[in-house]
């Protein structure tokens, strides 16, 4: 058999230009002749063409001889041989775009187109991805253009516009100040008031008392809102709320006092569960159900540890890692329009490193199926971080 190699690639090197000069042939190589599907075990010139072609259809040049040096030949179809590249994730994709390229706010350098969606109640698609590549950080307006690709990329918005922003979960940032929020009023007292109609004559000589009762209240506020933010808590007292205090330390009665219900400021909590921003496509058809090197997404699935997942991303392309943390709470930076801040996140999943700026907005996908587990939107040089599928689909109210 050995000896048979050797001759039959002699055959092949004297023959293979005059073979490769013919239209329809893509290669020559050496193997078993092939007939009737059936290998024959004798050695032959393989000429690779890209479709077989009969016999009377080709001119006398076309026709492959059936020895060349006393060495057997074959034919084998093979198609027309390409390289196996994909079209860079980065570039303008027309007419027809996928999931897994580059995508962004017009004012926002580039995120990742991370999958189409439907509305749970209208089944209308929609563009998923993160808040800060549709929404610019919280500094958008619904509406605004959402174009493809990426302004880093090459995206302008005067012809590269495919969609508008619908819709986006706001980002609350660490510093952000507290929000009021009004305690349960009182119940009005039912005891009808026995002068409705009082003298609304202003007293002419009013004497205010100097040292009214609780004179010291803003500093005892002061001073207890101080102990309560020392030990943590986020309850704050209200100066209405001190003088019930007051008038409890001195051992008077507790008098119902005439004024609004009293409100209790609370911290904000500042604590974000996911990244996320919806995108309603100017012309639906455009948009394919398809994710850049992975395919049709066929379900969704909660993440486990060591488990091995994969994304599509506009800067990194199709890459692979490993689940390494679950629940994790989470500081991530962001540079927006305001400066540099900082949100909280809470109950993500942290993986080995395997995406780089540019890929936020990512679907990650479980590596031995198309099940959708989670939403990539951050990460360093030593870990990636996304938010599992099922809380972003519950928090847009949306399905894949």
């Amino acid at each position: 058999m050995e000896q048979s190699i050797q001759v039959t690639m002699q055959a092949q090197a004297a023959f293979e230009n005059e073979l490769l000069a013919k239209q329809n042939v893509v290669g020559v190589a050496v193997g078993p002749k092939e007939s009737e599907g059936v290998l024959t075990g004798e050695m032959a010139v393989v000429v690779l063409v890209k479709e077989k072609v009969p016999l009377q259809a080709l001119s006398a040049s076309e026709v492959i001889p059936k020895h060349i040096d006393g060495v057997r030949t074959d034919v084998m179809a093979v198609g027309d041989l390409r390289a196996l590249q994909s079209p860079s994730p980065r570039g303008r994709f027309r007419p027809t775009i996928p999931s897994g390229v580059s995508i962004g706010h017009f004012r926002v350098t580039a995120g990742t187109l991370g999958v189409m969606v439907r509305d749970k109640n209208t089944g209308e698609r929609f563009i998923l991805s993160n808040n800060h590549v549709l929404a610019n950080s919280n500094d958008a307006q619904t509406n605004d253009g959402i174009v493809q690709p990426g302004t880093a990329d090459g995206g302008i918005a005067a012809s590269d516009i495919v969609a508008q922003l619908a819709s986006f979960i706001p980002l609350r940032y660490v510093g952000d100040p507290p929000t009021p929020t009004p305690a349960t009023p009182t119940p009005p007292d039912p005891t009808p008031d026995p002068n409705p109609n009082p003298d609304p004559t202003p007293d002419p000589n009013p004497n205010p008392n100097p040292n009214p009762p609780g004179g010291c209240l803003p500093t005892l506020v002061g001073f207890i809102n101080f102990i309560a933010a020392l030990t943590g808590s986020h309850t704050r007292l209200t100066t209405a709320a001190a003088q019930a205090l007051s008038a409890q330390t001195a051992g008077q009665p507790v008098m119902p006092a005439p004024v609004p219900a009293p409100v209790i400021i609370r911290a904000q909590n500042v604590d974000n569960v996911v990244d996320a921003a919806l995108a309603r496509p100017l012309d639906p058809a455009m948009f394919t159900d398809e994710i850049l090197g992975i395919g049709t997404i066929s379900g969704t699935m909660a993440p486990t540890l060591g488990q091995q997942v994969r994304k599509s991303g506009r800067t990194t392309g199709l890459t692979f890692g490993r689940v390494t943390l679950l629940n994790a709470t989470v500081n991530v930076g962001y540079n927006t329009v305001h400066g540099d801040r900082t949100a909280r996140f809470t109950g993500q999943v942290i993986t080995e490193a395997m995406s780089q700026g540019g890929d936020s907005g990512s679907l990650v996908v479980n590596a031995s199926d198309n099940r959708a587990v989670g939403l990539l939107f951050a990460g360093s040089p030593l870990a990636t971080i996304f938010t599992p599928i099922d809380v972003v689909l519950a928090a847009l109210n949306i399905t894949i």
